[in-house]
């Protein structure tokens, strides 16, 4: 069983909120033939995308061709709009959170769903949360790395992740709106550079600031690998031990480090060898950012190409992680499942 955890997904259709609410960053899709579209954001391109981003059919046989069993729909971070007043986001938020559980719904053997919530107002995205689980019968939440500026140890965001903990709802975070991207116009470093520190500081912050150590049932997972937390987790412990007088923490970051999950995305086995020594082989699954360039081709590669690996690590960070992780089993969502959790 592959489960590839980490893709992305948008409606092909859904209203101009730019003309409908005004403001020049809300993203816009506009068709730009049947199997094609730009992705604006204030009238400038933002993003070319393929019918991959929202034709499950054509997702489907790519998963078919590529040897994947599941995906994870989640939708693109651009549309977070945490910017936006917060019952607009609302509506954004529905659109996309109500398209995938339409999704998921239609083919239960082969997506599972993601949602999204306006994080810039708590309750508002506490109720969308409990909506997306309870309502949409959907798996996690995805948020941003942090929310216009915030950090996410921001005492706003703290009975969030009371409710996210005491529901027992996956959370997924994708590096947004990243650090240093106005030194990064060029070579497009926001996603090869900024996107790995920008995820680098949430994790180090959620770890920092006490929030792992107040939830320490709270599930969280890292896109891309982590970013480059893993690498700088030394560092982050020598920070804690020659500085006492900063510590909101009994033990040291690589402590907490422990409870985060990642998904495999960092294309090389030297890496994952590393990760499996660092937080272990039950903390890492299979992950490609499809349907986009920097994605992983085929999902999973990285783990296929790692030499040394037994059976069971393999079969676990290819899919049973991200089962566990998801509470697929718990939820019993089609067939598939059955025969997973029966052995077949």
């Amino acid at each position: 069983m592959r489960i590839d955890f980490h893709t992305h997904i948008i409606p092909s259709h859904f209203p101009n909120f730019e003309e409908k609410y005004g403001g020049g960053k809300w993203p816009v899709l506009e068709q730009t033939c049947t199997c094609g579209a730009t992705i604006l954001v204030g009238g400038k391109n933002f993003r070319e995308v393929t019918d991959q981003v929202w034709d499950p059919k054509r997702r489907i046989q790519d998963m078919d061709r590529e040897g994947v069993d599941i995906q994870v729909l989640s939708p693109i971070p651009v549309t977070f709009s945490y910017w936006a007043d917060p019952q607009e986001a609302l509506q954004m938020a529905k659109i996309q959170n109500d398209f995938i559980a339409e999704t998921v719904a239609e083919y239960p053997e082969r997506f599972v769903g993601l949602g999204t919530v306006p994080m810039q107002d708590g309750k508002t995205a506490i109720q969308e949360m409990e909506r997306c689980m309870n309502e949409l019968n959907l798996h996690g939440i995805e948020i941003g790395t942090n929310v216009n500026g915030k950090n996410l140890d921001d005492p706003c965001f703290i009975e969030f992740f009371e409710m996210a903990e005491k529901w027992d709802v996956p959370i997924f975070i994708h590096p947004w709106e990243t650090l240093g991207r106005e030194r990064m116009p060029r070579h497009n470093f926001m996603y090869t550079v900024g996107m790995p520190s920008e995820t680098a500081l949430a994790a180090a912050t959620l770890i920092w600031s006490g929030i792992m150590e107040k939830f320490p049932n709270l599930k969280i997972c890292f896109a891309h690998g982590g970013g480059s937390f893993p690498y700088i987790l030394p560092r982050l412990d020598q920070g804690w031990e020659v500085w006492p007088h900063l510590r909101l923490t009994n033990h040291p970051p690589s402590f907490y480090a422990k409870k985060f999950f990642f998904d495999s995305l960092n294309y090389d086995p030297l890496n994952l060898k590393f990760m499996m020594e660092r937080f272990g082989h039950e903390k890492i699954f299979m992950g490609s950012d499809y349907p986009f360039l920097l994605r992983e081709i085929d999902p999973g590669k990285v783990i296929d190409d790692t030499d040394g690996l037994n059976s069971e690590q393999k079969e676990a960070m290819l899919g049973g992680n991200a089962a566990k992780f998801l509470n697929i089993e718990k939820k019993k969502r089609g067939a598939v499942y059955a025969s997973t959790n029966t052995g077949e």
